[in-house]
């Protein structure tokens, strides 16, 4: 294995290959919390809304990702789970090891990538959509020769759109089935509030601020309240009160066996796609 240096922290170029919403997300979230000046980021795309889109933030929009590669320490695939194994090994020339390589491509086990790539300075990465907003959930993987530095330095690049966890690739499966899914769970789950709110009398647009607004507060709470969720239910649902009214509907209905059996089944899809 060749001698791996260290990323230069504060003066490395960073290369997006795909320039779509996901690359655009943690493109923003880089700049705007300062990480890295837009300077210092590129991509490639020849349709003029993306490249306007990149632009719009100061980042340097090339023609073709064999540009991206040669200009950049960091090269990030953010295209298609189908087609990064053709991106990969067309690029394969210019991946040295020199280069740390990260995917963002759900699916798509390390294994696969380093064997495409020709080496294992390698890292998976699996955000979900909240990205756009600044708030995903996001997972990293190591190859085999990604050094703690290099795990380091992507935490801190994902951390610039959200919060950040570390984990053996073999949980992937997993949490594709929670917080890669789990942003749609939540999401009907918002619907179904606001219809509740409009059966109860509501008026529509009211009833949708409220739940999504409940959600948010709720989400925040969990996050940053120090108690565990069951500590926090029970503040809610005082004796013989309203909450505990509806939570006993809940429990009727099997909603928390419902919402497990949705990341099992997300998690076993995960590992039949990721097989196939």
């Amino acid at each position: 294995m060749a001698n791996i240096s260290p990323i230069p922290t504060e003066s490395y170029n960073l290369g997006f290959i795909g320039a779509g919403k996901m690359a655009e997300s943690i493109a923003r979230g880089v700049v705007k919390s300062g990480v890295l000046p837009a300077s210092r980021i590129r991509t490639a795309h020849r349709g003029t809304a993306r490249r306007t889109a990149f632009e719009s933030f100061g980042v340097k929009v090339l023609d073709e990702n064999s540009q991206v590669v040669q200009d950049s320490d960091v090269v990030v695939f953010s295209v298609k789970p189908q087609v990064v194994k053709d991106v990969v090994l067309q690029l394969r020339p210019l991946l040295s090891e020199k280069k740390l390589l990260v995917s963002v491509a759900a699916g798509v086990k390390l294994k696969d990538l380093q064997e495409w790539a020709g080496h294992s300075r390698f890292i998976r990465v699996m955000p979900n959509t909240p990205a756009a907003v600044g708030v995903a959930a996001s997972v990293i993987g190591l190859g085999a020769a990604a050094t703690k530095d290099d795990g380091e330095l992507i935490s801190k690049l994902f951390g610039a759109i959200g919060k950040v966890w570390t984990a053996d690739e073999k949980l992937f499966d997993a949490i594709t089935g929670l917080s890669g899914s789990g942003p749609a769970y939540i999401y009907l789950a918002i619907e179904a509030l606001a219809d509740g709110g409009v059966a109860a009398g509501l008026p529509r647009e009211l009833a949708l601020g409220l739940a999504s607004q409940t959600v948010l507060g709720a989400a925040s709470m969990a996050t940053n309240g120090g108690k565990h969720p069951g500590q926090l239910k029970d503040d809610v649902a005082s004796p013989g009160g309203t909450t505990i009214a509806g939570i006993h509907e809940l429990e009727k209905a099997g909603f928390r066996g419902i919402l497990m059996n949705a990341v099992v089944a997300a998690a076993k899809r995960s590992r039949e796609l990721s097989q196939s």
